[in-house]
């Protein structure tokens, strides 16, 4: 069966046919020799072939503007070729190399250019379109007329960050055009196995946007819907859902190590759909290629791709210098605050402070989450910057934590400060791959290029009978991600202060405001905008006898256990990390010298606990300073109860450090 391209006239600004055509090939011969590499073990890994799929990314490519954003998955070569991906530098990134887009560290999946304004493409199957929302949202905030052009796979519409990224850009009415490219397949499940209905766009009525069925072979065809796509969003009507009917030709990945398993008579039937010789021909019937042009464009594909096989192959390897550099920006230093003032705020108050003194110095910074707006927050942070910022930049979202956590991502990879509340730690684990594996390793993926200024704010721990699902302490599950930065402060004044440092520096930064905290007595805190330097802990209590290091709300419980034992005559001095990760282990180990003895108090469960991680590193790099074991003090393994009383005996305090003070303080 031969299907054929429907001409009409051609529109103006898009690129010729023969161009297209050109680029088609391009793709298809890049492709081809980067299988051909794979198997003579010149690339490593693994990566995914577009072959079949090659008018879906020229089609779009040739009615998007310069400065629209893009969007990839883990099949993305050919929208990046298209988009204007340097081919020398795909193939080095393919290779291991320092000169490719990631400087080795990302591969295949994860080629991004931010000049190019292709936001990066994703090892996990859905996660990209979230991010594609936070990139339109920066779009619409900007009010510059650009679009975004999310591709995604047919088994990618399972997902439910897929889902809740299309009801985002629904509600909020996001300029982004969302590409499925049905290619027929996930791995090896035919639709049947995924779903109860063949066709994917009819799903766009149930989230309040338009859908479409395009013959995604047709070049044409593809420009046709794409353009119209782009010019509603242009207009402010919000995303559409294009469903591109396609088809991969080669097996799901180029290790090929698994058994074809899809229909030969399926195959058969798509074979003849081939994109390439379907444009071929209409150029052919137009006078505009011949035999001579044929071989004419087969021989400056084949030029071009050498050139960049040949160059990529005798660039430098990737270097371990790269590596940690890659991980996080650094650091920015902040004056000291002048702390001498009579006034007292409390702990939620000096949160709310730091925002409304951070959306007032910077236009980029905007907050959200469920509730964050007329409420003022669950637990009233954000109360009254609705009425002062608006509905814009004080943004309630749908209960959809992994859909606004990668918003967030998405709006900080191209310029924004979003602040993302969670409502609780717990609701991490609803989008704990848009953290894990996407803001705490975007940068690193991307070879430490882009920086992405982005602040989850959650309350955590216990001591409010709000039962297992709502009161965890995880900040040793944060702090276990490259790429985080884990902040946890224990007052008011360094509330304000590291929120502020966070909001203005460059990583994603996740902000534990722990509940018990949010009753204590008010503290001095500084009226004016000031910052405190992530990653440098405090001495909050002199002493010679034995340190305590207590996280967060601890921290109060250790001055109470403190001033207790200094009528015995023990002297406590008291370490707060402030930042978890990186951590300030020179403020500790300077400690533990001085009085040879070490407690370490947190709220979290004991076992795994990150006070593991402080013993273990006093242990190894303080060993000779130490003149007993150090003592660990936090909860039992066992979720936290929801009656008062049984709540109350499993969370540690004053008492328990205190008595672990004695034990040490007696040897």
């Amino acid at each position: 069966m031969t299907v054929e391209i429907a001409v009409r006239e051609r529109p103006s600004g898009r690129p010729p046919l023969l161009e297209q055509y050109r680029q088609m090939v391009l793709i298809r011969r890049f492709e081809d020799r980067a299988t051909e590499l794979f198997k003579e073990g010149v690339i490593f890994g693994t990566a995914h072939s577009c072959v079949g799929q090659e008018a879906i990314a020229v089609g779009a490519a040739g009615v998007m503007r310069d400065t629209d954003y893009l969007v990839g998955h883990h099949r993305s070569h050919g929208h990046l070729i298209a988009a204007g991906a340097d081919l020398r530098r795909m193939m080095a990134e393919m290779f291991g190399k320092r000169t490719g887009y990631c400087k080795g560290l990302g591969g295949s999946m994860h080629i991004a250019d931010l000049s190019l304004q292709i936001l990066g493409c994703n090892g996990i199957v859905g996660a990209g379109l979230p991010h594609a929302t936070g990139a339109a949202l920066t779009a619409k905030l900007r009010g510059e007329g650009q679009a975004v052009v999310a591709f995604f796979g047919d088994g990618a519409a399972g997902q439910g960050a897929t889902h809740e990224a299309m009801n985002l850009a629904a509600t909020w009415s996001l300029p982004v055009v969302f590409v499925c490219e049905n290619n027929q397949f996930a791995l090896s499940a035919d639709w049947w196995v995924q779903r109860a209905v063949e066709d994917l766009a009819g799903r766009a009525a149930g989230y309040g946007m338009p859908g479409e069925i395009v013959d995604g072979n047709d070049v044409v065809a593809v420009g046709d819907a794409v353009e119209r796509a782009l010019a509603r969003a242009r207009e402010g009507d919000g995303p559409t859902f294009l469903e591109m009917k396609t088809f991969r030709r080669m097996q799901h990945s180029m290790r090929a190590n698994l058994p074809d398993v899809r229909d030969a008579t399926l195959v058969a039937e798509w074979e003849a759909r081939d994109p390439l010789p379907r444009l071929e021909r209409v150029l052919r019937e137009r006078g505009e290629l011949d035999d001579e042009g044929f071989d004419a464009v087969a021989r400056d594909v084949e030029r071009d791709v050498e050139q960049a096989i040949s160059t990529a192959l005798a660039d430098p390897d990737s270097n371990p210098d790269d590596l940690l550099p890659a991980v996080l920006a650094p650091q920015r230093s902040h004056p000291a605050p002048d702390v001498e003032t009579e006034r007292a705020l409390s702990f939620v108050a000096a949160v709310r402070e730091s925002l409304e003194l951070e959306l007032e110095a910077d236009p980029d910074v905007f907050v959200m989450g469920e509730d964050v707006g007329r409420v003022g927050g669950l637990f009233r942070a954000t109360e009254g910057l609705y009425e002062r910022f608006g509905a814009e930049r004080i943004r309630d979202t749908p209960l959809t934590e992994s859909g606004f956590v990668g918003c967030g991502i998405g709006a900080a990879l191209t310029g924004l400060r979003p602040v993302v509340e969670l409502q609780f730690s717990d609701f991490a684990g609803v989008a704990f791959d848009q953290i894990m594996n996407q803001a705490a390793k975007l940068r690193f993926m991307m070879g430490g290029t882009p920086s992405i200024p982005l602040v989850l704010r959650m309350v955590s721990g216990g001591g409010i009978r709000l039962g297992a699902q709502h009161s965890q302490s995880l900040e040793a599950l944060f702090a276990h991600l490259p790429g985080l930065v884990v902040v946890m402060p224990s007052s008011p004044f360094d509330a304000k202060g590291l929120l502020s440092a966070a909001i203005q520096g460059e990583n994603p930064v996740v902000f534990l405001e722990q509940k018990q905290l949010f009753f204590a007595d008010p503290e001095p805190v500084p009226a004016g905008r000031y910052g405190i330097e992530l990653g440098v802990g405090r001495v909050v209590r002199e002493g010679t006898d034995v340190t305590v290091v207590a996280l967060g709300a601890l921290v109060p419980q250790a001055l109470r256990a403190a001033r207790e034992l200094e009528s015995a005559g023990v002297s406590v001095e008291i370490v707060d990390p402030r930042t978890l990760a990186p951590l300030d282990t020179e403020l500790i180990a300077a400690s533990v010298a001085k009085t040879g003895k070490l407690v370490v108090a947190h709220e979290a469960t004991r076992f795994c606990g990150f006070g593991s991680e402080i013993a273990a590193h006093v242990a190894e790099e303080c060993f000779w300073d130490l003149d007993a074991p150090v003592v660990r003090i936090g909860a039992a393994s066992h979720p936290i109860p929801y009656q008062k009383d049984l709540e109350a005996a499993m969370l540690p305090g004053a008492a328990e450090i205190a008595a672990a003070v004695r034990s040490l303080a007696a040897v």
